[in-house]
């Protein structure tokens, strides 16, 4: 681990951070991510992943990735409450559906990791980072249900939640105050910025101009597709 993490230590407390080495394969990394999307090219040149879809799921993304960097809150090792951010990936798995919002999350996750690492091992940098973020895409397997787009959010969040918690509770048990369970700890250090970010988030989206421009905008994204999918029928 010596050549992409450097150890840290800040008044006792032992982290990792990237090495230039790993910025770089941090970067290639995300190339390599970008240029998976050739795989959804079929052999007829026609891409299952429509440049709308793949547009629109970019500025989400990119919107996440800003408002993730707005924080009311941040926890002393790892996690803060945000203005939203992780509503924006959950919301392109209300737009799209789960195979789309499981790669937009799987980035995602990588841009945390690469711009605000809390590390400590590689087994805790894969459950904190990839597993956990990537959990938002879970959002996705609700895009067509009623109220898709409250119940996947909530889907999403929860699953970065079970990711985050067990992460707390294999890796840092050591930092439970003494006499609580690792496992208690972990819930409530996570569940706290969590919950405080979802109900802010529920909040925002249920007002109902809000409610009604962000179904009015997947209606209008979806629009010709699905006008395409009647013809075709």
């Amino acid at each position: 681990m010596n050549l992409l993490f450097e150890k840290i230590v800040d008044d006792g407390y032992v982290t990792y951070g990237f090495t230039t080495a790993g910025y770089i394969v941090g970067v290639v990394l995300g190339v390599l991510l970008l240029l998976s999307v050739s795989f959804f090219i079929n052999k007829d040149g026609k891409s299952s992943i429509s440049i709308k879809q793949l547009t629109t799921s970019a500025l989400c993304l990119a919107l996440a990735f800003v408002l993730s960097n707005v924080k009311l809150f941040k926890a002393p090792m790892g996690g803060s409450v945000t203005l939203l951010s992780m509503f924006f990936i959950t919301y392109i798995g209300y737009l799209y559906g789960a195979r789309i919002s499981l790669s937009a999350a799987f980035a995602y996750g990588l841009l945390q990791l690469i711009v605000d690492p809390y590390i400590i091992s590689a087994p805790q940098l894969v459950c904190d980072y990839f597993l956990a973020f990537t959990a938002l895409g879970l959002a996705g397997f609700f895009y067509n249900k009623k109220h898709g787009m409250y119940i996947g959010y909530l889907v999403g969040i929860f699953g970065r939640f079970v990711f985050s918690t067990l992460s707390g509770v294999i890796f840092f048990a050591d930092y439970a105050p003494e006499g609580m369970s690792p496992l208690l700890y972990s819930v409530l250090y996570n569940g706290s910025y969590i919950a405080v970010e979802a109900i802010i988030t529920i909040a925002v989206v249920a007002i109902p101009a809000v409610h009604t421009g962000l179904n009015r905008l997947k209606f209008e994204l979806n629009e010709k597709t699905l006008k395409r999918s009647v013809t075709v029928s």
